[in-house]
């Protein structure tokens, strides 16, 4: 767990250094949703349930070279606090850094593909925490390494802006809070370009 942790911390930074050497720098925000498969066996009291809904806005930054190929970084949230098990509210957070290829499909449209690592943190929230002297957390966390693959397709609308629908698979690992461990966040996004596109 050590090295993959080593491993996601260098693969971000060769992602900053990868931005200062980029023909093109997309910026993006949008919204989407999570799916994934909910518990089938009522053979436990309290299952853990599918990490599933919700609004998810987001951001992401990319940087491709004039091969077509860069790097990526994006970061997403729940936007309301989720119930877990109909008790507990939470908030899952993911992000992940990546290696892109961004093929041209044709003048206003291009592809992007993207694979890399990152990471899942799950906020537990307690609202009925009483401290006697200074201040408390109002929350735990739970931290977990993820793969991501990833793709869209980019539409230049009107000069350099463009819109993009998008599909992230996630494989969160030791994802024992909830039913699976296998994430899909569907959304879309809409951007700008600096430099060629």
């Amino acid at each position: 767990m050590r090295k993959l942790g080593l491993l996601a911390s260098a693969w971000t930074v060769v992602v900053f250094v990868g931005f200062a050497r980029a023909q093109q720098i997309d910026i993006a925000v949008g919204g989407s949703t999570l799916f994934s498969s909910k518990p089938t066996s009522a053979s436990v009291a309290y299952p853990p349930p599918a990490e599933k809904g919700g609004n998810y806005p987001f951001v992401s930054a990319e940087a491709v070279f004039k091969n077509r190929f860069g790097c990526s970084v994006e970061g997403a949230f729940r936007y309301r606090q989720g119930l877990y098990n109909g008790y507990q509210r939470f908030r899952p957070v993911l992000y992940d850094a990546n290696a892109v290829f961004a093929p041209r499909v044709s003048d206003r449209m291009s592809a992007d593909l993207m694979a890399g690592v990152g990471g899942e943190t799950l906020l537990f929230y307690n609202e009925f925490a009483s401290c006697k002297f200074g201040s408390c957390p109002t929350y735990i966390s739970s931290d977990h390494l993820l793969g991501h693959a990833g793709g869209g397709v980019r539409y230049y609308f009107l000069g350099n802006l463009f819109v993009r629908p998008e599909a992230h698979y996630y494989y969160v690992v030791g994802n024992k809070e909830f039913h699976s461990s296998n994430v899909l966040r569907l959304g879309a996004s809409i951007g700008f370009t600096f430099g060629g596109k």
